[in-house]
């Protein structure tokens, strides 16, 4: 039986109503939601637009204010770079497969912390993940630095890709401030 969808409306005066306790609740509560992984869906009470995406995007911007960032300025400026650029849908693509193979990743470890220690010691699975990490955090690192510098090389591959099926596709035609390959002739009854 699959889960129903849990609507929460945001009203003109910036409150959010859950409807399932027909209560109101704070970004904290939401927050809340995520992390217990409940689905859920945020519509303006007003016109009816799903603004789910504003939502998290705020509690993303609370959590980077409020602590240590996980986002750096200069991550925050390359992502800002690609919006309207043709890469634009690539990127969020590629984002969301990194973050859901780290994910992946994270949850096979805490799967074997499980069968090692059993459900139960949830604290010794804390203390063993902290331990691990403080050990394995170097070789984590080095790690995903190898791997995101084999995407970075993986997307320069598709861009270059692009770049030549592009050229390809319109080497016949003359366009202003591109030279048109030797053997070709040009259109320009000038030349």
């Amino acid at each position: 039986m699959s889960e129903q969808l849990r609507l929460i409306k945001k009203y003109p005066n910036r409150r959010l109503y859950d409807t399932k306790t027909s209560a109101y609740i704070t970004l904290s509560d939401v927050k809340d939601l995520v992390l217990s992984r409940e689905n859920f869906s945020v519509l303006d009470a007003k016109t009816g637009d799903d603004i789910s995406r504003a939502i998290l995007l705020q509690i993303i911007l609370e959590e980077e204010a409020a602590g240590v960032p996980l986002f750096t300025a200069d991550l925050l400026s390359q992502m800002i770079r690609f919006y309207g650029h043709a890469m634009q849908g690539m990127l969020g693509k590629y984002l969301e497969t990194n973050m859901k193979s780290f994910v992946d990743f994270q949850k096979k470890l805490q799967e074997q912390s499980q069968s090692l220690y059993g459900e139960n010691n949830s604290q010794l699975q804390n203390d063993m993940w902290s331990q691990f990490m403080n050990f394995q955090g170097p070789a984590m690192q080095t790690m995903m630095s190898t791997y995101m510098e084999q995407s970075r090389k993986m997307l320069n591959q598709m861009q270059d890709q692009l770049k030549t099926q592009t050229r390809t596709l319109f080497n016949g035609i003359p366009l202003p401030g591109f030279p048109v390959e030797s053997g070709k002739q040009s259109h320009d009854p000038g030349k």
